[in-house]
């Protein structure tokens, strides 16, 4: 009997969902290549972290490749950090950050209108901001960006200045214990100082102008320690390679010491060329054993509560997904990280369906890939951490526990 070699691990992001007027995003789309391979796969229901857990991306996309979140996962900002390519290193403090505006001590847009011309900004930050410790501040796309602190006696056991909502007065950094407290003063000089170094600064200068909010204030949140990750070809034993553009997965494949190959296919939304990343991902296999690929459009759809445009977005997905039915001496994989419901707008703990195709799989009943009729596959339902034990044994790259 053949034995699949290789790995195409496909997260759906945010893919799965409940029922709206009796389908869900999943059933209602025309998927005719997902449905094949469903057909001549097996498939199940899986927690990404277990029964009743809202997974954060993060958290999920951890535990997916066999990594314990509840050991690994100190914080969203080391992620994000290696994501924008900060090289980080064991014990840095990460934070996720926002450019955002701020006009008589409130936030009153905490993405400074979408801004998207924010290299000049940061690179100010960088040369002008001195709070007597390394750090590093880099941009993102959009509105977004990353820092890291680097040095002795830091701890990431401190609050944001992030108030989550607009027209909300700006908040300070507070410690936790008492070894936070030198963190905590050191982010509110940072953001003492950058206040002053974008205030008048001409790339606002020109955005107030156009009538467009300044980016005049730095938010951090999602602070973190950097983990120490054994690397994913140490403990697999197979080349491993990511195809995302979001941040935070490109960031956690890097920290899992995965290749990131990156696309010319926009930033990962509903817009994107699926098609192309699913290209990309396939060669890749040509010296990559293990790809991971993250496709986000029905996660933002999800956020949204946009059901016609999550659904439309999974047979775009689909039909990208022809060049994969040709695949030999390859496990696929499809599943997604977490269910992201358009009737709440947000993660929800609903199990996500999970389909495996390849030599040597247990091919059962199901016909479809979706939610519901995935429920009656041979995997039944497992958890995250429980995968990549699953797939190794079926390209046989286990030992036996026991005699």
């Amino acid at each position: 009997m053949r034995v699949s070699n290789k790995i195409l691990f496909f997260v759906l992001d945010g893919a799965s969902d409940r029922p709206v007027g009796g389908m869900t995003p999943l059933q209602d789309a025309v998927t005719p290549n997902l449905d094949k391979l469903a057909d001549t796969g097996i498939s199940g229901i899986m927690d990404t972290i277990a029964p009743g857990i809202r997974p954060g991306s993060d958290t999920a996309h951890l535990s997916l490749l066999g990594y314990d979140p509840y050991k690994y996962y100190t914080g969203r900002g080391p992620f994000e950090a290696a994501g924008v390519g900060i090289d980080v290193e064991a014990g840095d403090v990460a934070f996720r950050c926002n450019f955002a505006t701020l006009k008589d001590g409130n936030i009153v847009d905490r993405r400074a209108g979408r801004i998207r011309e924010t290299s000049e900004l940061a690179r100010s930050i960088c040369e002008d901001v001195d709070v007597g410790m390394n750090f590093i501040f880099k941009e993102s796309t959009g509105h977004r960006a990353a820092m890291v602190i680097r040095g002795e006696g830091l701890s990431a056991d401190v609050t944001s200045n992030d108030p989550k909502k607009e027209d909300k007065p700006m908040k300070e950094f507070h410690a936790g214990s008492p070894e936070a407290e030198k963190t905590a003063k050191i982010l509110n000089d940072f953001v003492a100082q950058s206040i002053k170094v974008l205030d008048g600064h001409p790339v606002n200068v020109e955005r107030i102008n156009a009538g467009k909010p300044p980016a005049n204030v730095i938010l951090l949140r999602g602070a973190g320690l950097v983990p120490n990750i054994r690397p994913f070809e140490e403990r697999y034993g197979l080349k491993p390679a990511v195809v995302a553009a979001a941040g935070l997965v490109i960031g956690i494949g890097k920290m899992c010491g995965m290749e990131h190959i990156g696309y010319d296919g926009g930033t990962g939304g509903v817009d994107s060329d699926v098609k192309g990343k699913v290209k990309t991902a396939i060669n890749a296999l040509e010296d990559h054993d293990y790809v991971l690929v993250n496709i986000k459009g029905a996660d933002e759809a999800g956020h949204d509560g946009a059901y016609e445009k999550k659904r439309d977005f999974i047979g775009k997905v689909d039909e990208a997904f022809a060049n994969v039915l040709d695949l030999t001496d390859t496990m696929v994989v499809v599943t997604a990280d977490h269910s992201t419901p358009v009737s709440i707008k947000d993660h929800s703990a609903d199990p996500v369906p999970i389909m495996i195709n390849g030599d040597g799989v247990r091919v059962d009943g199901v016909g479809a890939y979706n939610e519901i009729d995935a429920a009656n596959g041979g995997l039944h339902r497992i958890k995250g951490m429980d995968l990549m034990h699953i797939l190794l044994d079926l390209i046989n790259r286990t030992e036996k526990f026991g005699a």
